[in-house]
């Protein structure tokens, strides 16, 4: 008779991600090995074709030979496993002996100094090692930056021959504030209320810093050859003061490229807003929903009067580039800049417990005829702790009005009628409109 149930089911052969799984791990090591042999030859690739004129023989390393590094060192790191711990070391000691040998040899008979195909060699060797020991995406992402640092040797050079001794120097000195100093000063309120935090002030500081440090490559790189809209675009990030007093000027030289200046002008003074809510996100994002409507509305009533001038003017482009600042960095203005933020920290705490949010509006006004950015930052913080957003929108608002009404009247004064009649419009139409959303909303 038949059993009753039927057939026990037999053994059901391993899934293929099972199977393909056990593979991997039981060949693991030569997945590893590959995966070093592999970042070797692309080392090498770059270094062939770097010397892929030169004739056989007379190079010290090809793809061939960068291959068989990276594969020396993985299997370095998996005798450091399986035999001693002596194993990586000691190979890694000959892998470079071996290349000094061949770059002296090199040296004497080329008269190449160079050790960057030396220290490619060590690395080579390390990577595959590291695809090994430690893991296979260190390795891959370390060589693929290798070789781009490699294959990109004109333009690095070219980069370097291009920098000042000055841009240098600023760049070293961004560095200084904010790797060296910033961590260095203490994280808690000091002062009457509390009120003053020296991490704080100082990482604002470094904030504004790094946007102008930006803002003056952007445009150093790029040149006036991108046109008008990019220099004033990026100019704005650095100094739109430093701009609008240089087209003004500019206007009284070459009255006839007024529109085009007069353009520039709106642009760099539109870029302030897109600045303002950059430093709402990263200091208070609650801060953004009430902030936006209106800094969108003021900045596009400055864009929008530019881009049809730059449309009707377009063909007149000839402008020479801005001087915006000596010095993308200067540690005295950093140093004045966190001091003018502690006051403005310190004035704004007073006022707002004597005269509440008139004295914080007062402040406002007085502190946007010579700067938005520290205005805007102290109250971008102060809305975390002691005033309400809306105080703190209307504010940044009436900052910004000012400081662009400053700028209109300088327009107005220093340049051409022509140039001062295009700017001056905008100004007063962008500010009575920011004015009037940030009171209504």
């Amino acid at each position: 008779m038949p059993r009753q149930g039927g057939a026990r089911p037999g053994p059901q052969p391993p899934a293929m991600e099972e199977l393909t799984e056990q593979f991997i791990a039981g060949n693991e090591t030569i997945l590893q090995l590959a995966v070093a042999l592999l970042l070797g030859a692309l080392i090498g690739l770059e270094r062939g074709w770097e010397s892929r004129e030169l004739a056989a023989g007379r190079r010290v390393a090809g793809i061939r030979t960068y291959a068989l590094l990276g594969l020396l060192g993985g299997l370095s790191a998996v005798l450091s496993e399986a035999l001693s711990p002596w194993a990586f070391p000691v190979m890694l000691i000959g892998v470079a002996a071996l290349t000094l040998v061949a770059y002296r040899t090199q040296a004497e008979q080329e008269r190449n100094v160079s050790i960057t195909g030396a220290v490619g060699q060590i690395l080579t060797f390390s990577f595959g090692a590291i695809a090994v020991a430690v893991d296979m995406v260190v390795a891959t992402a370390g060589a693929v930056v290798t070789v781009l640092i490699l294959d990109n040797k004109r333009e690095i050079h070219g980069l370097i021959n291009q920098l000042h001794a000055h841009e240098l120097d600023a760049a070293f000195k961004l560095l200084l504030i904010s790797v060296v100093m910033l961590p260095l000063l203490p994280d808690e309120g000091m002062g009457p209320g509390r009120a003053i935090n020296p991490y704080e002030i100082w990482w604002l500081v470094v904030l504004i810093a790094s946007v102008s440090f930006v803002g003056y490559f952007a445009v150093r790189v790029g040149g006036t050859e991108k046109g008008i809209l990019f220099t004033s675009l990026f100019a704005g990030l650095s100094s739109s003061t430093a701009l609008t007093l240089h087209f003004s000027r500019q206007s009284r030289q070459a009255a006839e490229l007024s529109p085009l200046l007069a353009a520039g002008i709106l642009i760099a003074c539109g870029t302030m807003f897109p600045r303002i809510l950059l430093y709402a996100l990263i200091i208070n994002p609650a801060l953004i929903p009430a902030l936006v409507l209106p800094v969108i509305v003021m900045a596009t009533l400055l864009y929008l009067p530019a881009l049809v001038i730059w449309h009707r003017q377009r063909r007149r482009q000839d402008v020479a580039q801005p001087t915006l600042k000596q010095n993308p960095l200067d540690l005295k203005s950093a140093l004045m800049f966190g001091a003018l933020l502690t006051a403005i920290m310190f004035l704004g705490e007073w006022l707002r417990e004597w005269l509440g949010d008139a004295g914080i509006y007062l402040l406002a006004a007085s502190s946007g005829v010579a700067d938005v950015d520290a205005i805007t930052l102290s109250l971008t913080r102060m809305s975390n702790v002691s005033i309400t957003l809306d105080t703190a929108v209307m504010g940044i608002v009436i900052a910004a009005s000012v400081n662009n009404l400053i700028k209109g009247g300088l327009a107005a004064v220093i340049g051409t009628g022509a140039l001062g009649k295009r700017v001056t419009g905008p100004m007063l139409l962008s500010l009575a409109a920011g004015l009037a959303v940030a009171w209504w909303q």
